[in-house]
């Protein structure tokens, strides 16, 4: 569980950098770091992973977002497994987002299809993917984040950053290379390794989907 992985996938870094860039371009975290307040950034950032993933996943009005919504959910979530009733379960990984300051109060949790009988819902178009349903997120407290980091049934995986600053300053560095962050000290990685490449290839995929839907 505690194991450094001394990588960081292009994925993850899409997904929180792409983040960090519409919270700046609505000017909504504009002196955040001058009134130290990481519990907003927690808070929104958390808000942006939610609305990104609803909005890949929803189906839309239109037959062709509702095939192209269930594609995405199909690469990213299903698993194939023969134990599994139906031959069936869903990638559930948890994956916690922090820093290494404390004061700075930025923590991130994100799960993944935390409750597999919420996935669908009936409507009067036949079932349908829930967008709600497919990744929750929620802004923790230090004492929460450390109570949670410390129990591995609890989250798979942990993000950490040097500080705020180094979260917000993904956006600026928009051909950020890795290898150079990790040189920097800027992040480090630790917990399930597979975990890890996971929610990279989703981050990969969110990336595709982005460019396509748009």
């Amino acid at each position: 569980m505690h194991a450094t992985i001394p990588a960081l996938p292009d994925g993850i870094h899409y997904i929180l950098k792409s983040g960090i860039q519409l919270g700046e371009a609505d000017g909504s975290l504009d002196g955040l770091l001058d009134r130290m307040e990481g519990t907003l950034l927690a808070t929104g950032m958390a808000a942006l992973i939610k609305l990104g993933f609803g909005f890949l996943i929803s189906p839309g009005l239109s037959e062709s977002k509702a095939r192209k919504a269930q594609h995405f959910f199909n690469d990213n979530f299903v698993m194939r497994d023969p134990n599994a009733p139906d031959g069936v379960r869903y990638y559930q990984g948890k994956i916690l987002i922090r820093t290494r300051k404390p004061q700075d109060d930025m923590n991130v949790l994100i799960k993944f299809c935390p409750d597999p009988q919420a996935l669908f819902i009936d409507t009067p178009f036949g079932r349908q993917l829930n967008p709600v349903a497919i990744v929750t997120t929620e802004a923790l407290s230090e004492a929460e984040a450390d109570r949670i980091e410390r129990d591995p049934d609890k989250v798979d995986l942990v993000i950490r950053f040097k500080d705020t600053q180094a979260i917000l300053g993904l956006a600026g560095r928009p051909n950020a290379d890795v290898a150079q962050l990790l040189i920097e000290n800027l992040v480090q990685i630790t917990g399930n390794f597979g975990h890890m490449f996971k929610f990279g290839a989703i981050g990969k995929n969110v990336q595709a989907a982005v460019k396509e839907f748009l």
